[in-house]
Parts: structure tokens; sequence; C-alpha cells
């Protein structure tokens, strides 16, 4: 495995350390034969090796003698008659018997040193001809866009590999999206239905904070699930590809496009299964009589932001093991931090923290159109949340955040990704 990662860059020059140790005689012949077919190829291969099967394989044959000198250079097939043994093994067990012998004095007085040494002298560092600096031109690094494409064009194969992934990916929005039908699809999303008969006033209507706690929460699961053990399970290529020339903004780039998309598509199921069997307003506050859209951008947006916080949790952790304990904690804040649970307008502290979370915003700005000030209102004596004003200024306010939070946590993300890099590639 490790020579066929070598072997994707290309290299003109590969040296290997025993490449056939440990494999049966057939393997060791299929990797002689790819190596033998590389330097058919134009590249230099150099192989330690102590099996001999397969020499006949190799161009030229250097056999060092005990200490580093070299007793024998020159074809494969003449070495074991410059030996003078019918075996490799009796002339490995010579070097063992024979330690004081001058076993390089003898290959300088032979024949062979004086045919094949200037092969060796050849590749001496002494007589290497550098060319000047000004010359050598470093490769061309395979560019941004070009090295993006590539990313992106191999994730989504292998997410197509994953038949598993891909059902999974279309079951979970429709089973998230379908809970909130459980809840009473009788009653309006927007206009108030019941009266109280004391002071006449419409009686809060519990039903649209429900659907869209259910909903956001769905939306929040799904895009931090989609995610969250994207960056920890390929750690270990992404090292080893940054350390060969790998961008890191491509790398991370090429999974918040594709999980962007899928997360996207995803919020998109889960609003419109949400919100389509239910009375919504004519008219939102952006979108005029796209209210359906108007309502789904939100889960959607929450989805993608979501699905950020998950590429921070997978590039946090050690261990995919302990990316699940830290999804539940996620999906559960969340829960919390929606304002559908208890009014966080006016809590001090509490509401300044839930600006941080993202389901916040989202909800925020399905409330702006909702108008949950008014069928929904946060309490006696609480003033209205002014993230869920009925106005065009709240609901682009609630979404420009979600956007911002997604910015800053693809750098946080690229932040932690420098952990793993080489340190000559922590620039």
């Amino acid at each position: 495995v490790s020579v066929a990662l070598e072997l994707l860059t290309k290299p003109s020059l590969i040296f290997l350390d025993e490449p056939t140790s440990g494999l049966d005689p057939g393997m060791d012949r299929d990797v002689m034969q790819l190596l033998r077919g590389l330097a058919d190829d134009g590249r230099t291969v150099l192989v330690v090796t102590h099996s001999v099967a397969e020499l006949a394989l190799c161009d030229k044959l250097l056999v060092m003698a005990p200490g580093g000198a070299v007793a024998y250079f020159g074809p494969p097939e003449e070495a074991l008659n410059f030996f003078g043994y019918d075996t490799w093994a009796d002339v490995f067990s010579a070097f063992e018997n024979y330690r004081d012998y001058d076993w390089a004095g003898r290959w300088k007085g032979s024949q062979h040193y004086q045919m094949y040494a200037a092969d060796i002298d050849a590749v001496a560092p002494q007589s290497v001809q550098m060319p000047p600096m000004q010359a050598m031109k470093p490769p061309k690094p395979q560019g941004w866009m070009s090295q993006f494409g590539t990313l992106v064009w191999r994730y989504m194969s292998v997410i197509a590999s994953d038949k598993g992934f891909l059902a999974l990916t279309v079951i979970l929005p429709l089973v998230l999206g379908s809970v909130s039908l459980l809840i009473d699809s009788g009653k309006d999303l927007l206009v108030n239905t019941e009266i109280n008969p004391t002071t006449q006033q419409p009686v809060p209507n519990g039903t649209a904070t429900t659907v869209l706690l259910i909903l956001a929460v769905g939306a929040c699961f799904a895009g931090a699930a989609n995610s969250v053990r994207e960056l920890i399970k390929e750690r270990v290529i992404y090292e080893r590809e940054r350390a060969t020339g790998l961008s890191r903004s491509a790398y991370l780039m090429s999974k918040v496009f594709v999980l962007g998309v899928i997360t996207v598509l995803q919020g998109l199921m889960v609003g419109v299964i949400g919100f389509a069997s239910r009375t919504v307003p004519d008219k939102g506050v952006v979108l005029g009589n796209a209210v359906l859209v108007e309502l789904c951008l939100p889960i959607m947006a929450l989805g993608f932001t979501s699905m950020m916080f998950g590429l921070i949790i997978s590039a946090l952790v050690k261990t995919s093991e302990k990316t699940m304990p830290l999804l539940v904690m996620f999906a559960i804040v969340q829960v919390v931090f929606t304002g559908c649970l208890f009014a966080l307008n006016g809590a001090i502290g509490v509401n300044q923290f839930s600006y941080l979370m993202p389901s916040r915003w989202a909800v925020g700005a399905a409330g702006a159109t909702l108008d949950f000030n008014r069928i929904a209102p946060p309490g006696k004596g609480k003033p209205d949340d002014p993230l869920w004003a009925h106005s065009a200024g709240a609901w682009t306010l609630d979404m420009v955040a979600l956007i911002v939070l997604g910015v800053i946590c693809a750098f946080f993300v690229a932040r932690f990704l420098r952990r793993h890099e080489p340190e000559v590639m922590r620039k």
C-alpha cells in the first residue's frame, strides 16, 4: 500500500527498501515485474532486497559485502559465476564466514570491474554535473481549481459508491420532516383560531413553535451528521497528500461544496414536508408570494451552518468514536436555544449566548415570516423578540447571521486542519 501511494505522484526516481519482504513467491514476482515496467517507462528504480528469486528482472545488480564494500556490480546473471558459487545462499555464507576477506579488492581486480566500473563512477556524487541554479525550474504545482475539481470528483465518487449513505441522505430528511406532521395539523401556523372568552384576545398558537422546533432540530441533526466524521476518517490521507502539495483550502472547499449541496437539499426536503401541508401567510416579508421558499430558506441555511459545525467537531477529535457524543450534545444544545421552549429575549447572558447558536437565527428568520411575536408571544410582561419582528430587516439580519456563523466555522476548521499538517506546510 505504501508503494502504491508513492506511485500516485508518478515519481521519476524511486527508492524501495525490501518491497517484497513477507510476500509469497507469486506476489514477489508481481511486484518485481511492476518495478520492471516502471523502469521500462523511463524511471529510475533502486531496490534493496534479500530476495534473490527475481533478480534477473534487474538491469544491474550491486552486491554489498559486510562493512558496506562493493563486492560486485554488473548484470545479475553473471553474479554467481563471478563469486564462483552455485547458489546465493553459498554467497551469503561466504560473506559471513570470511569477513576478513578483501571482497572489495577482489572486485576491483576483476575483469567485471574494468567493464562496469564506469557505470558506478558515472553515478558517484563527485562526478554528477549539476546544472546552474537559474536553469533548474521547479515543477509547476497543480492549480487550485484543478485540485478542487479533482477532490470534488473523487469525493462524489466515494459517496456514489456508498449505497447505504445515499439511502440515508434521502431517508433521514424524510423521517425528520414527517415527524412534524404528527403535530396537530388542524391548527393554522399563522392565524390564532382560538379566542380567550375572558380577554377576547387570541390564544397563543403553540403549534407553530412546536412545528418549527422539530424542523429546526431535524435540520441541525441532518447537517451535522453529514459532516461529523468526514475529516477524521480521512486524516491520514489528508496528512500524506498535504505533504505532497495539496491545498488546504481546496480540500476544505471540496468538502464544503459537496456536503453543502447535499445538506441544502435535505433542508429543502425537511422544510417542504413541514410547511407545505399547513396554512402559511399569503405573503412573506421579503419574497412576497413565495412564502414557502422564504420559510424553507432558513431551514436550508441552518442545515448548512450545522454541517460546518460538524466539520469543526471532525477536525477537533482524535478518533471517530468521539464524534457521536459531541453530535448528540450539539443537537441538544440547539433545541434549548431555539427560543421555542422558553423566551430568550430579556434573559441576560443566556440571550447573548444564544446568538452563537445557528438554530436561534434560523428560527428567528422563520418566526419573522410567521410573525411569532403575534401568534406565539413570549409571555406576559416579557418584551417581544426583535429577531422575530415581522419585517424584512429582521429576516435579513437572521439570515446574514446564519451565513456569518458558517464563515466563522470555515475559518476555525481551516485552523484546526493546520494542526495535522507537516510543520513545513503550516503557512
